[in-house]
């Protein structure tokens, strides 16, 4: 068995970015930027006012002063004209600040008369104006690799930026394999059970923004195996789930070896998700995962979505990790780097009691994965422990 640094490494070295590719902006939210881009112009591109008020000279600015009221500036229609000593130009938020202009006198701040205003006693020292270039300048570069949020959709597009370099969405083939599996809706035989795997990680997939293609079950034979995975080598990477381990009807190794795999490693000290098989299916990234549905999407977690996020074109590094008070005391930990199914609470992570892999009920109910490394000794309530956020 190899660690699960060493695990995660050797799955690093499976993959690569995939090619970049333009979309339309509407369309690169949550996608990763594949090279840097710059904006085509300023902004503002003008001095702006932040305010509703009068546009004027700071020199002229004193206790009861009064100015004529010359012309007007909305945002999208300026005042052509220049302000002289004693004008003033109405003028509104977003609007151009006219010539002869460097000073805005909130519109509270003034008594107004006709075409005349005179300044109020206390005058905010405030000049109410955004310069040009006070947010950015044409030039200025937003950097790769960078996952696309909101904000950066809004930026970009304030950056006159229509088309986005992207990383191509990988495509990722999910393959779940036995006897006993059925599709959700079906009616499972005495039995059968239903295929929840592949669901669980393809909403994982799509949330880190890969494209999950579901394939059909494969049965337990060896032609059936095969028949599906050649299906699966047109993606970016292929995901077994189930039959990785070493029984009778644990076929995927073998198979995979006979179709031309070249496997990187098999079996990893971690709890759960301990029948871990990794490779090369002709050239295309596969990973094998556990049967068991917590084991599967422990394993989704730790391994598939840093994985994902290497393809995507992020660096490759581990599930980020943060840290919080235990609950409660915790005898020692195995052997084995234990993925603790845990809630965090106002005393902080409280792990589950009960951690078989196969409860999924225990898996819905966590909000973090509490990480236990091997042969960590007793800890007691109150002490700092390592968690994944789920």
């Amino acid at each position: 068995m190899i660690s699960v640094a060493e695990a995660l490494g050797a799955l690093f070295d499976l993959v690569g970015p995939t090619a970049p590719e333009m979309v339309p902006l509407r369309a690169a939210a949550g996608r990763v930027l594949a090279r840097d881009v710059s904006a085509t112009r300023t902004q503002p591109p003008f001095a702006a006012s932040s305010m509703d008020g009068y546009a004027l000279k700071r020199t002229e600015v004193e206790p009861d002063a009064m100015f004529r009221v010359i012309g007007e500036a909305a945002a999208g229609h300026r005042y052509d004209g220049t302000v002289g000593p004693g004008q003033c130009t109405r003028i509104f938020t977003g609007a151009p600040v006219p010539d002869g202009a460097d000073f805005v006198v909130i519109q509270e701040d003034v008594t107004r008369r006709g075409g005349l205003i005179t300044l109020n006693r206390d005058v905010d020292s405030k000049n109410n104006i955004r310069p040009a270039g006070g947010d950015f300048a044409k030039g200025d570069i937003m950097s790769a690799p960078r996952w696309l949020n909101p904000a950066d959709i809004a930026l970009l597009a304030a950056m006159n930026i229509a088309e986005v370099p992207v990383f191509r969405a990988p495509q990722v083939a999910l393959l779940a394999t036995g006897d006993e599996l059925v599709m959700p809706g079906e009616t499972p035989g005495p039995d059968q059970i239903i295929a929840s795997n592949t669901f669980g990680l393809a909403a994982q997939l799509e949330a880190l923004g890969a494209v999950p293609r579901l394939m059909p079950i494969a049965r337990d034979t060896e032609n059936s195996l095969k028949t599906v995975l050649d299906l699966a080598q047109s993606a970016d990477l292929i995901i077994t789930i189930g039959g990785a381990s070493v029984g009778d009807h644990d076929l995927v190794a073998g198979v995979a070896a006979d179709m031309g795999m070249d496997q990187s490693f098999y079996k990893v000290a971690m709890r759960p998700g301990k029948p871990l098989m990794a490779g090369r299916l002709n050239g295309v990234p596969m990973i094998g995962l556990p049967g068991n549905p917590v084991s599967a999407l422990v394993c989704g977690t730790v391994f598939v979505a840093p994985v994902v996020r290497a393809m995507l074109g992020l660096p490759a590094e581990p599930a980020a990790r943060q840290t919080a008070p235990l609950a409660r005391d915790m005898p020692g930990n195995g052997p084995r780097e234990h993925y603790m199914r845990a809630r965090l609470g106002p005393d902080g992570l409280d792990p589950f009691t009960r951690q078989d892999s196969s409860l999924l009920t225990v898996l819905a109910g966590a909000d973090a994965l509490m990480v236990r490394p091997p042969k960590d000794p007793a800890r007691a309530a109150g002490e700092t422990v390592e968690y994944i956020p789920i």
